[in-house]
């Protein structure tokens, strides 16, 4: 049954936009919120993220000022030469990565600085977080791409 939902879940995401944008304006948020992590849970058990991970290819995560530190650190590189290296100024003025796919994704779709990652990764897709109501956008964003995030709202809105 929880399969079902993923079936053609990027041609029913596209489809579905408007009925999310609907839901997350008028949803009773806190009854949204404590639903959030079982959900959030459910959707991880569905879906293998080493066998998708579209965020990695299509998606730059934010690198903070503690993230750059801890990983330039990690590679033994400077600071200045880790953002020269893979980092660009997006139009928000976030760090983010010159070029897709992320350069420290493996072929395997592992990653290379996993235990390093900036906190954006470790947190995305944001699906047992007050993220998924407060950024409507991203989530919406995010539905598109990522199943987990399609699975969410798909079981939010049934």
């Amino acid at each position: 049954m929880a399969k079902d939902i993923l079936q053609n879940w990027e041609k029913r995401s596209k489809e579905h936009r408007k009925q999310y944008q609907q839901f997350l304006k008028r949803t009773d948020k806190n009854k949204v919120l404590k639903s959030l992590p079982a959900l959030h849970e459910e959707a991880f058990e569905q879906v293998d993220c080493l066998s998708c991970a579209n965020c990695c290819k299509n998606y730059s995560p934010r690198f903070k000022t503690p993230d750059v530190k801890r990983i330039s650190k990690h590679l033994g590189m400077k600071e200045s030469a880790f953002i020269d290296t893979y980092l660009r100024v997006d139009e928000d003025g976030d760090f983010v990565v010159k070029s897709s796919p992320c350069p420290f994704l493996a072929a395997d779709n592992t990653c290379n600085i996993y235990e390093q990652r900036p906190s954006d990764c470790a947190r995305f897709p944001y699906t047992d977080e007050d993220v998924l109501i407060k950024r409507q956008a991203l989530t919406l964003k995010n539905s598109e791409f990522c199943p987990i995030t399609y699975y969410v709202l798909e079981k939010l809105i049934q």
